[in-house]
């Protein structure tokens, strides 16, 4: 199945694809870490803010399709954490596609399209209790880098994030 999926950079008209994946791996991944309300929104603004980051041209969006239909892309750009790095700021994958070996696909190409770039080091940060995410990410190649840190998305209540890091060959 893996075979049928096509990976490209997103451009502004992939945003409503871009959102939608972002709003339902946010739905099916966090909705018991938020208040109903804040989670209303905050998925809202997920679901409709891609079209505006595409246009900004700040970091690179790679979109992948299974079968011609988009289910996960990532987002990633120079860290200002750690000047010597770039960093994933989004990886999502729609629930659809879980399972499909989609997001491997993705993963594989945007470490590429690093490497391609001269990224020799990569970190991103994920929710301390996502399993299913960690576990994709230690598959993929990455490693915990021991430094975790309090994120608030808005709502006051600041969730523990575990940072991962690669070194790319």
């Amino acid at each position: 199945m893996i075979s049928d999926v096509t990976v490209s950079p997103a451009t502004w008209d992939d945003g409503d694809a871009v959102g939608e994946i972002h709003a339902e791996s946010w739905k099916a991944a966090y909705a018991g870490f938020f208040a109903p309300e804040f989670f209303a929104e905050a998925v809202r603004q997920r679901r409709h803010k891609w079209h505006d980051v595409l246009a900004e041209s700040k970091g690179t969006i790679m979109l992948a399709a299974l079968n011609g239909r988009p289910l996960a892309f990532s987002y990633f750009g120079p860290s200002a954490e750690r000047p010597e790095a770039t960093e994933i700021f989004g990886f999502y994958g729609h629930p659809d596609g879980w399972g499909s070996g989609v997001a491997s696909v993705l993963m594989t190409a945007s470490l590429r399209r690093m490497r391609e770039d001269g990224v020799r080091r990569v970190h991103l940060w994920t929710l301390r209790d996502t399993l299913q995410s960690r576990r994709f990410y230690a598959k993929s190649g990455f490693t915990e880098s021991g430094v975790v840190r309090d994120h608030d998305y808005g709502d006051g209540n600041p969730i523990e994030q575990i940072e991962y890091e690669l070194t790319l060959p």
